[in-house]
């Protein structure tokens, strides 16, 4: 969890990212940092995250985003 906090943090510094649960819906990322996220994950956590898991529920907070890193990885074990 520790290094997507650094990953959301590095996009955004000024958001609170282990309290903010509404990411999307309030318009603090935008397809431009998904992209981005997208590509760090895959980059530093070894994760790829595809377009059918590219939904607002799974960004709107970083738990979500966690919980979604964590089935892929589970899934390709």
């Amino acid at each position: 969890m520790d290094e997507l906090l650094d990953i959301l943090s590095e996009l955004h510094p000024d958001v609170d990212f282990e309290s903010e649960d509404a990411l999307i819906d309030d318009g603090i990322l935008d397809s431009f940092d998904i992209v981005t996220l997208v590509s760090e994950i895959s980059e530093r956590m070894d994760v790829t995250i595809g377009a059918k898991d590219i939904l607002p529920e799974n960004f709107n907070s970083a738990e979500a985003l966690y919980d979604l890193i964590k089935r892929i990885e589970d899934e390709e074990c």
